[in-house]
């Protein structure tokens, strides 16, 4: 069984197709059809929900997180708090609903009540931390969802206003009571609300929260009549035992990339193993050699840790795909997964980071470039998962360039990521190690590049023989992304970006512009 709260109404299920998205099972089973579907693949943002998880900064409270309800699995949400669009329906409306009529943000509506929980959730998130988010804040929060008719100006706008405004209805007419039924007392339902708690107050309900945390430290289980399966464990050691027991069974983080097979693929996966409640999978560890980063920790938990450290994985996160995705996916998915155009792994690779793979025999730790063997093919053993990944501190005489190349700035797949660590001594490169996404079967490091550039100066020749170089050991494929030609002339020129930008004076305001500075 699984336990969580559905729009401040606590929910059980046991006997569920572990396969059924947020999305379906809020549709079909609950009949809350407020949230469309748009594309089933976490593209277009109409599915968008709300999830709130225990706050690791804030004790006690909730951390709300708009996601993409079409490719979350319903399984995920043990020991979550669910919030659709059919919740708000308190008076007076809320900030967002209020300005998105007042600013006109709808036509045909289909994208909006997604774009209403985008904007939740970063009203909530403002409210909690007493801020008001900036227009880059805005444009991020709503870098996942699509609108065809309505133009982006008036969304923006309502955004703008409603994001200053608080949100206090009275609780004489607030969303729902509790109740571990769909009907609650007086008759309470996500469409009919009952008196209890009103505005901000029902998402923190201490209640609520006391019981999520017990239900996350209560392994979920779910099963249907098929037999497919669904196990939540919460410990390091319940995961080991499941995967030696079941070493066929899929494991699956935040699911961005894995769901993807049954909502395009249609595929019925057997057995998922969930990593969310596992603690030992969430830790972020620094000393002063580095950083080590749990496998299940998302890339919006890891962003100011890395970008504080090497600056160039901020503009590259924030291009990872969308806020959803990003709420939700995670380091150790996007290596596990073994893409060839994985965002993360050539930028890991460039620094040299090295992976912990765990099982019941015990840890190994390896390079990061040695785990890729073949396209989709690891160095991952029988019972063997990904723990985490340890990331080097930089030296003062290290620099890493990170840059990627796609045909939307937001929420798309790179057609070639190029990552440089350089090691400099003075104007010579005393070490380097260029690593490349989209050019290969997997990622993959350009030693015959690296060679033309170590231990010689630091100039436009140099570049040049390393981009030759390039031509030499790569044969990137033609696809709908880009042509093989395309690819190798975009891998040198992102070679030559970085020599650009490394030595263009500083003094002047005439630098080159990262593309989300063109947002």
């Amino acid at each position: 069984m699984i336990r969580f709260y559905l729009n401040g109404q606590l929910q059980k299920l046991n006997q569920v197709d572990p396969n059924l998205s947020i999305l379906d099972w809020l549709r079909t089973r609950k009949r809350l059809t407020g949230t469309k579907e748009g594309c089933a693949s976490g593209d277009c943002g109409a599915c968008t929900v709300v999830i709130g998880s225990p706050d690791p900064e804030q004790s006690g409270q909730l951390r709300y997180d708009s996601v993409n309800s079409c490719i979350a699995l319903v399984g995920s949400l043990h020991g979550k708090h669910l919030v659709t669009v059919d919740a708000l329906t308190q008076e007076p409306a809320h900030p967002v609903q209020k300005e998105m009529v007042e600013c006109h943000g709808a036509q045909c509506g289909f994208c909006t009540p997604g774009i209403i929980m985008s904007l939740f959730a970063l009203h909530t998130e403002s409210a909690a931390n007493g801020s008001v988010p900036d227009d880059e804040a805005l444009l991020e929060a709503l870098s996942g969802n699509l609108c065809r008719c309505t133009g982006y100006r008036p969304i923006i706008e309502a955004g703008r206003r409603a994001c200053v405004q608080t949100w206090e209805p009275g609780t004489g007419n607030a969303v729902l009571s509790r109740s571990s039924a769909l009907s609650g007392p007086n008759g309470a339902t996500p469409n009919n609300p009952a008196p209890g708690l009103g505005g901000i107050a029902w998402l923190q309900d201490p209640e609520m929260i006391a019981d999520l945390l017990s239900a996350q430290n209560t392994a979920g289980e779910l099963t249907d009549d098929h037999g497919y399966r669904y196990d939540a464990p919460v410990s390091l050691e319940a995961l080991r035992g499941l995967c030696r027991q079941f070493p066929k069974a899929r494991l699956i983080a935040g699911g961005t990339d894995l769901a993807l097979e049954i909502t395009q693929q249609l595929k019925d996966l057997d057995h998922l193993i969930g990593l969310g409640g596992v603690e030992e999978l969430q830790v972020i560890n620094e000393d002063e050699d580095g950083i080590y980063i749990g496998a299940g920790v998302t890339y919006r938990a890891m962003f100011h840790k890395l970008e504080e450290r090497w600056p160039h994985f901020g503009p590259m996160l924030e291009r990872l795909g969308s806020r959803q995705i990003r709420n939700r996916g995670t380091v150790g998915g996007n290596i596990g997964n073994a893409s060839p155009i994985g965002d993360m792994p050539p930028a890991l690779i460039a620094l040299g980071a090295e992976l912990d793979l765990d099982s019941v025999d015990g840890t190994r730790r390896l390079p990061l470039e040695d785990f890729f063997h073949g396209y989709k093919q690891t160095d991952l053993q029988p019972h063997e998962f990904i723990r985490g990944t340890w990331i080097p501190n930089p030296a003062p005489d290290e620099n890493l360039f990170i840059y990627k190349v796609s045909k939307r700035i937001d929420d798309d797949i790179s057609a070639v990521l190029g990552a440089f660590w350089l090691k400099r001594d003075g104007e010579t490169i005393k070490d380097c190690r260029l690593a490349f996404g989209g050019m290969a079967a997997t990622p993959k490091r350009a030693s015959g590049a690296e060679a033309a550039l170590r231990g010689q100066p630091w100039n436009a020749d140099t570049v040049a023989a390393a981009i030759a170089a390039l031509e030499l050991e790569f044969e990137p494929m033609t696809d709908v992304r880009g042509s093989a030609a395309y690819r190798l002339q975009v891998a040198g020129n992102l070679l030559r970006r970085a020599f650009l930008e490394s030595t263009q004076d500083t003094t002047t305001t005439n630098q080159p512009l990262m593309v989300t500075d063109y947002a």
